[in-house]
């Protein structure tokens, strides 16, 4: 895919007698935190540093553009001490009228949407990035058509096993998306996608997703609604869930933002997960590059007996 993207950019280049001249820029974000727990939960402080994002993007010219990003993060299968480095981009796209074509360790577009649309990763992931209904990439193509200012459809076909996995199973990942935006500000977004499984006894899984959102000059609010069947591969393991949000952008670069998640399981079958959370916080904009973001927050598992938790958190932000 990326050697046949290449040799359209080449051709369209040699077409085109205004051709551009190639550019880049680094890709730098750091995200780091500090927090403390409440009551219980009061053991639970410190510094951290969450994820590091290194990496380049190179535009050629007539649409076409390579980008390679690591991942530095921690891994849930060693010690929180340690630190690993993954790719998480090594794509090459090329963009020529209302199309898009990526090809590559690309971005998925199960909800990389919403995540924008939220607009404050480095404080806390979207809904379904948040508790694993998917990888935010993957290797495989995906493409992209405007056919109208109003409504633009996506599809994507990759692994389906995420950027830190080697590709394993036989099977992949389907999806197709649709984005309407009915008014100036106002947009809408249906997706739909089949991870197959390719394993005897194991189930495909399925995703469903609705989102809707406003964003003004002012002020952003938000809603989506996920529902995926059998998590991890095991028949009837069905999860949904929702999210709200909303921000405010006030005078001198602080805006305000709040949001509730509701995470629940078909017959409970995993209580011991399911969860409300809730975040409330301000972010203040140092300049160009730095936010800063303290919040407070409340976690309410469903699970008969478990009490529910409170932490503080000031979250920051270093990225260009």
């Amino acid at each position: 895919m990326a050697g046949l993207l290449a040799c359209i950019g080449i051709t369209a280049q040699a077409q085109d007698t205004k051709t551009e001249e190639p550019k880049g820029k680094a890709i730098v974000q750091v995200f780091g935190n500090f927090h403390t727990g409440f009551g219980a939960e009061n053991d639970d402080r410190g510094f951290e540093l969450e994820r590091s994002y290194l990496g380049y993007e190179y535009k050629l010219g007539n649409g076409l553009s390579v980008k390679g990003v690591m991942d530095i993060g921690k891994s849930s299968d060693v010690s929180d001490y340690q630190r690993i480095a993954y790719i998480k981009n090594a794509m090459v796209s090329w963009k020529t009228g209302n199309l898009t074509l990526n090809g590559g360790l690309i971005s998925t577009t199960q909800f990389n949407f919403q995540e924008k649309f939220w607009g404050y990763r480095y404080i806390m992931k979207s809904f379904q990035d948040e508790y694993k209904f998917g990888s935010s990439a993957d290797l495989g193509i995906s493409a992209a058509y405007k056919f109208a200012d109003w409504v633009s459809a996506d599809a994507i076909i990759v692994n389906g096993e995420g950027y830190k996995k080697i590709q394993k199973n036989d099977g992949l990942n389907y999806g197709l998306g649709v984005t309407l935006t009915p008014v100036k500000g106002f947009q809408m977004r249906l997706y739909g996608g089949l991870n197959e499984s390719c394993e005897e006894g194991k189930k495909d899984i399925t995703n469903l997703a609705a989102f809707m959102g406003y964003k003004h000059e002012k002020f952003t609010v938000g809603a989506e609604y996920n529902y995926m069947m059998n998590a991890s591969n095991k028949e009837d393991a069905d999860q949904s869930g929702y999210s709200v949000f909303a921000s405010v952008n006030l005078p001198k670069n602080v805006s305000l933002y709040a949001r509730f998640d509701d995470l629940y399981s078909k017959n409970d079958w995993n209580i011991a997960k399911d969860e409300s959370a809730a975040i409330l916080g301000a972010q203040f904009k140092l300049g160009k590059y730095v936010k800063i973001a303290p919040n407070f927050r409340m976690a309410m598992p469903k699970a008969d007996g478990a009490k529910n938790s409170y932490s503080a958190y000031v979250n920051c932000y270093f990225g260009f």
